[in-house]
C-alpha cells in the first residue's frame, strides 16, 4: 500500500488557496528530520509561515524548496546561521543551480568526467545512474596510495576523493594524486574531520564538503569544485594522540557486504554498513579532536570509549547477519570459522 501521507494539501476551507503543506510534511520533502525543522524554525525564524485553524505551520511549496537547499548547503558544510538569513535565489546560487539540473538555457547537464578514489564511491555513482548522478567515471582506485596506479587520462575535470575520516597527512598524498591523474579540480568528502584539516584542503584550492546524504548532490559540488566556489571555514579544532581500538570490519569489508546483500529483500546489511561506517569515523575523530584542557581531554577520551563500545556491539550484529545471510566476511573473521 502507498502512503498518502507524505503531502498534506490543506483543505480549502482552511482559507488558503494554494499548496501548503503542514511541518511534518514539509520536513519529509526538504529531507529534514522534523525535530531538526523545529529547532530551525525557533532559533533562526527561517520562514514567515502561516497558521491553519488548528494553529499549526503552513508552508508554502518555495518555502519547502527553500528549506531543501538549506538542507543541502549544510550538508555541503555551510553554517545554518549564515544560510538563514540569505534569500532563496541566493541560496540557489550557493548550491549551483542543483533545481534545474541544466547547464545554460534549458541544455541538460552534461556528464562530468571524474577520477574516483574511495572504497565503494565509484560503485555508487553508478548503480545510481545518469540522471540522478550525471559523473562519468573514468578511472577509479580504492585508497590514496593506488592514486599512481591510475592512468593519465587527458580531460580529466574533477578528481573526487572519499575518506571516512580526514588528517592532515591526506594533503600531501591527494596533492601526488591530482598530479597523477592531471585532475582540473579537486572535491575530497568526509564524515569528520577536524576543522584545522579542512582549512589546509582548503588552502589549496580544493573543495571541502561532508559526504552527502544523496548521490545526487555529488554532480552540483563537482560543478562548484569547477566554477572556483568554494565552502566556507568552520571554527577551530584539532587532534589529540589517542588512537581508536581496532576494528573487526574495514570500510572494504563493509562495502562488499553492502554490495553482496544488495540481492536480498532485507536491507539490513546495507544500513548496518553504514551505522558502522557513521560510528567508526567518530570513534576516530573523538580520538584526534583536541582538548583545550585535562576535563576537555577526558571527555574526547569518554567519547571514543563510548563510540567503541557502540562499534563493538554493531560488529557483533554484524557478523552475525553475514553468516545468517552467507555474505562474505574478512579474513579475519572467516578465519575463525574453522
Amino acid at each position: 500500500m502507498i502512503k498518502q501521507n507524505v503531502v498534506q494539501k490543506i483543505p480549502e476551507d482552511d482559507g488558503f488557496d494554494q499548496p501548503s503543506y503542514r511541518s511534518g510534511a514539509a520536513a519529509r520533502l526538504a529531507g529534514l528530520s522534523a525535530e531538526t525543522l523545529r529547532v530551525w524554525e525557533r532559533r533562526y525564524d527561517l520562514s514567515d509561515t502561516k497558521r491553519s485553524a488548528h494553529g499549526q505551520r503552513l508552508y508554502s511549496a518555495q518555502q519547502v524548496q527553500r528549506l531543501s537547499l538549506l538542507k543541502q548547503l549544510v550538508d555541503q558544510g555551510h553554517p545554518i546561521g549564515q544560510l538563514a538569513r540569505l534569500s532563496i535565489e541566493r541560496l540557489r546560487e550557493l548550491a549551483g543551480s542543483v533545481d534545474s539540473g541544466q547547464d545554460g538555457e534549458g541544455a541538460p547537464a552534461r556528464p562530468i568526467g571524474v577520477v574516483v578514489i574511495g572504497v565503494s564511491l565509484a560503485r555508487r555513482i553508478a548503480a545510481s545512474g545518469p540522471e540522478v548522478c550525471p559523473l562519468e567515471v573514468q578511472a577509479s582506485c580504492a585508497r590514496l596510495e593506488q592514486a599512481g596506479e591510475l592512468p593519465a587520462l587527458a580531460g580529466t575535470e574533477i578528481l573526487l576523493v572519499e575518506l571516512s575520516e580526514l588528517d592532515e597527512s591526506a594533503v600531501p598524498r591527494i596533492v601526488g594524486a591530482r598530479a597523477a591523474v592531471h585532475a582540473a579540480a579537486v572535491v575530497v568528502l568526509y564524515r569528520f574531520a577536524p576543522s584545522a584539516t579542512i582549512r589546509a584542503l582548503r588552502a589549496q584550492g580544493w573543495l571541502v564538503a561532508r559526504v552527502p546524504a544523496e548521490m545526487g548532490e555529488l554532480a552540483p559540488l563537482c560543478r562548484s569544485a569547477l566554477a572556483g566556489q568554494r565552502l566556507p571555514t568552520s571554527r577551530p579544532a584539532a587532534n589529540s594522540v589517542a588512537k581508536p581500538a581496532p576494528r573487526r570490519f574495514d570500510e572494504e569489508a563493509l562495502a562488499n557486504i553492502s554490495a553482496a546483500g544488495s540481492s536480498l529483500t532485507c536491507e539490513c546489511p546495507r544500513h548496518l554498513s553504514e551505522l558502522l561506517l557513521m560510528v567508526g569515523s567518530f570513534e576516530t575523530y573523538s580520538a584526534q579532536c583536541a582538548s583545550r584542557n585535562p576535563e576537555d581531554a577526558r571527555l574526547h577520551h569518554a567519547l571514543e570509549l563510548a563510540a567503541g563500545r557502540a562499534r563493538v556491539i554493531l560488529e557483533s550484529a554484524m557478523e552475525q547477519l553475514a553468516r545468517t545471510d552467507n555474505l562474505p566476511l574478512p579474513p579475519n573473521l572467516s578465519r575463525s570459522l574453522a
